[in-house]
């Protein structure tokens, strides 16, 4: 009896691990953004997507897996010459995605290898095609033609490249030193036209401020020339009016007398030598002169504004 128990369990326990292995091979589930590539009997027989696929058993087997996902391929260092025979050390990555799983699978035997190679001979290539200042410069148009290749020549693979980036050029030590002095004299350049523009302006502002105060002060003086001379006309215009009315006459002789008495006061207090008229002790008489001459000054002016 126990024997009979023993051999059923064995027979169950085999019929299990049976059961399971069938299962496994004809029930398959698809991760989303997967592809499977299924052969039946060695030849390509389908391309299972994200979903549940039943299989044949024994006859069909999933031969390939492949991620529908954007993937990177690091592209290590190598050695490229520009067109002016200058060594560069240049890296990249490469981003890519699987297009066509059936093509990625039976179109070349190593898939990253291949894209890496490829890579790498595209960058020698195009960067030959550059100058040093070129390809420091223009590093986004070199990104672009090396995509551009790769793109075209893994068409056949099944794949499709999303973008190339150049992550770091190193050039000889030799050409950083050059490239250090260069910019160190650029700088000294740029220095030099900044103080020669702040010098340039500074002269130009300092002339300018020396134009306007001439200017200014010729125009000031204008204008204190322009008020002094109508003040004159004013007071003269006013001296006339005064001697045309009556008494007016009278205040002349006054202060023709008052004027000459200021004036020999003020050579006498001041001068070492006086200079005095013949009848200097006659004032009236020296006044009356005065006077005389005045009225006949009056009566010309008065017969030129008649006339």
């Amino acid at each position: 009896m126990d024997s009979f128990i023993s051999d059923n369990l064995i027979y169950l326990v085999a019929g299990a691990v049976l059961l399971v292995l069938i299962f496994r091979n004809i029930v398959r589930i698809v991760p989303q953004n997967m592809a499977f590539i299924v052969e039946r009997l060695g030849k390509y027989s389908a391309t299972l997507e994200a979903g549940f696929h039943i299989l044949v058993p024994f006859i069909d087997r999933v031969a390939y897996r492949h991620s529908l996902k954007e993937f990177a391929v690091d592209v290590p260092a190598q050695q490229a010459i520009t067109k002016d025979n200058v060594a560069l050390g240049i890296d990249g990555v490469l981003y890519m995605r699987i297009m066509d799983p059936r093509a990625a699978s039976y179109g070349v035997e190593n898939l990253r290898f291949a894209i890496m190679q490829l890579a790498q001979t595209t960058m020698r290539a195009e960067i030959g095609k550059l100058s040093l200042d070129e390809t420091f410069e223009s590093r986004e148009n070199v990104n672009a033609m090396v995509t551009n290749a790769i793109d075209e020549a893994s068409e056949s693979w099944g794949t499709k490249v999303l973008r190339y980036e150049v992550k770091d050029i190193s050039p000889p030590s030799s050409i950083l030193e050059e490239m250090e002095k260069q910019m160190a004299a650029e700088r000294e350049r740029r220095v030099a036209v900044l103080t020669s523009e702040g010098y340039r302006q500074a002269q130009i502002n300092e002339a300018e401020g020396d134009k306007q105060a001439v200017v200014l002060r010729a125009q000031g003086s204008a204008d204190a020339v322009e008020i002094e001379a109508r003040a004159r006309a004013e007071a003269i215009r006013t001296i006339s009016a005064a001697i045309n009315t009556q008494g007016g006459t009278t205040a002349v002789a006054q202060q023709l007398s008052e004027q000459y008495i200021t004036a020999f006061e003020k050579l006498a207090r001041t001068g070492t030598v006086a200079l005095l008229p013949t009848d200097g002790s006659d004032v009236t008489s020296v006044v009356s002169k005065a006077f005389t001459a005045f009225e006949a000054l009056k009566k010309q002016v008065d017969k030129s504004q008649n006339s």
